[in-house]
Parts: structure tokens; C-alpha cells; sequence
């Protein structure tokens, strides 16, 4: 009777641990379910929320924002060799009928930058300021630009020869020199009234800054609205590199190795984020 009643206690007691013990894994096992649920909802939502991210920078980078580097010195003085732009394409872009109203949408004014089609190589970009809009009459006289009828201040405009050319420097009175290409002369042909170029319809004229040294509108003709891509909003970085570099399509070795091994000392810290405005001309 001893051994029986002993044996009783000792499942008497075995029958509360193990309920509480199942009690615990039940309660355990409802913590790890509803984890599950809940993790995986936050790695569902996780996944989506940066899935839509990679899409719209995907958009963006493509559609609203371009990354640009100057390749040349046409616009020296404003923007040098080797500065990096992020270019705003949104603004030239056709407005809907809401958008126009919600969307800071204008059309090219005299003065933007501008970042267009090379309409020579349409592979390559090039960047100028615009200076003409249809219907401007457009002269130079001993290198001042006269602006429908009137000469126009220019303080961005940088002149490196001190030497007169005559096509260059006196456009359009001046026979075309050596360089001039046929849409130019084609321009020159038809567009040219009482000494004063005329811009044509849905055409830009434009020029570069470092006026003595930039093959633009008076060497290649009007710029055609369709082959301009937008304007440039930020210098993000400059780095002193030669125009070689920055023209290859495809990054060089020697390229990285001058970035890697010179990255602060031919970085120009002073351009870095540094703002890029059009001017207004009159």
C-alpha cells in the first residue's frame, strides 16, 4: 500500500508540470505564430515599400533628373571642364492640363543653360546658353551682342583671344569662315534680315560663354526645341580632368587611377554643390 500510494503522489505531481509545461510550448508556439504573421507582413510591406523606391529612382534618374559632366570648355567661366551637374529634365518637358498647374513647367527663356542634342552628333550632349528665342534679332558687333536692336550686358561671358575674327566676332555681316557647317549656312541663307539674324520658329540660337572658344549656333546652326533635354540645377562635384577623359564613353583605367590617386587634390571643393542660375537677358 506504501509503494502504491507513493507511486500516486509522484503522478499527482508529475501532472501540474507537465500542463504547465504544455501550457508554456502552447504559448510559445502562439508568440512564434503570430510573429510569423506579423514579420512577415513587415517584410512584405519591407520588400514593396523599397521595390516602388528602386522604381521611381529607376523613373526619376531617367526622366525627371540626369547626372552630366561638362566634357569641354565652351562654357568656361560658368561651368569648367569636369564639373559634374545633375540636370533637371522635368521643366522643358511638355505640361498636361493638370500637371501645368501643379508642376514648375516653363518654356526656355533667354539666358537658361541649356543641355541639348549635339544636332551634329545626336549621340552626344553638349551644353550652351540660350540667347535666342523665335522671332530675336541676333547680331555681333566686335564681339558685344546686340539683342533686338539693343547691346546686352553679358557678365558671364568670358573672351580669351584678344584677336578679331571676323565671322566669329562679327556675326552674321561677316563671310562664314572655315568650320561653318551647311545647316548653318543654311541658316545664314535664309534667316539673315537687314544685317540681324531672325531666330526661326520652334528653334533656339545658342552660344557658349567662353564666346571665343565655343562651337555653337553660329558654326552649327539653330537649335531645334525637340533636341533640347533640360537645364542644368546643381554642381555636385569637379573634378580637374581633361576633356579626354571626360569624352570617352567608356570610363578608362588611367581615368580611375587619376580619381583615386588625386581625388582631393583635383576635386574643386569650392564648386562642390554649388548652385547653377541662368541669367535674364533683355
Amino acid at each position: 500500500m506504501t509503494t502504491v500510494s507513493n507511486r500516486s503522489r509522484a503522478k499527482a505531481r508529475r501532472k501540474p508540470a507537465e500542463s504547465a509545461a504544455a501550457e508554456t510550448n502552447g504559448a510559445l508556439r502562439r508568440i512564434w505564430s503570430r510573429y510569423q504573421r506579423l514579420s512577415g507582413g513587415v517584410r512584405r510591406t519591407f520588400l514593396g515599400e523599397w521595390t516602388v523606391t528602386v522604381i521611381v529612382l529607376l523613373f526619376a534618374s531617367t526622366n525627371l533628373v540626369q547626372a552630366f559632366v561638362i566634357p569641354s570648355g565652351s562654357m568656361e567661366g560658368t561651368l569648367l571642364t569636369g564639373d559634374h551637374v545633375l540636370v533637371d529634365k522635368l521643366t522643358y518637358a511638355p505640361p498636361g492640363a493638370i500637371s501645368s498647374r501643379l508642376l514648375p513647367y516653363h518654356d526656355v527663356r533667354r539666358g537658361d543653360i541649356i543641355v541639348l542634342r549635339d544636332p551634329v552628333d545626336p549621340h552626344k550632349d553638349l551644353v550652351k546658353r540660350a540667347i535666342g528665342i523665335p522671332g530675336d534679332r541676333i547680331r555681333l558687333a566686335n564681339k558685344q551682342l546686340i539683342l533686338n536692336g539693343h547691346a546686352v550686358d553679358e557678365p558671364y561671358v568670358k573672351h580669351i583671344d584678344p584677336y578679331l575674327d571676323p565671322y566669329r566676332d562679327d556675326f552674321p555681316d561677316a563671310p562664314p569662315g572655315p568650320g561653318v557647317l551647311p545647316a548653318a549656312l543654311a541658316m545664314l541663307n535664309s534667316h539673315v534680315r537687314n544685317g540681324e539674324l531672325v531666330v526661326a520658329p520652334g528653334c533656339i540660337f545658342a552660344m557658349g560663354d567662353n564666346r571665343d572658344d565655343s562651337s555653337d549656333s553660329r558654326y552649327w546652326g539653330f537649335v531645334p526645341r525637340e533636341n533640347i533635354e533640360g537645364t542644368p540645377l546643381l554642381n555636385y562635384w569637379s573634378f580637374d580632368a581633361p576633356t579626354a577623359d571626360l569624352m570617352n564613353g567608356n570610363i578608362s583605367v588611367d581615368h580611375i587611377m587619376d580619381v583615386a590617386t588625386h581625388f582631393f587634390t583635383k576635386t574643386r571643393w569650392s564648386r562642390t554643390l554649388k548652385l547653377i542660375h541662368g541669367y535674364p537677358l533683355q
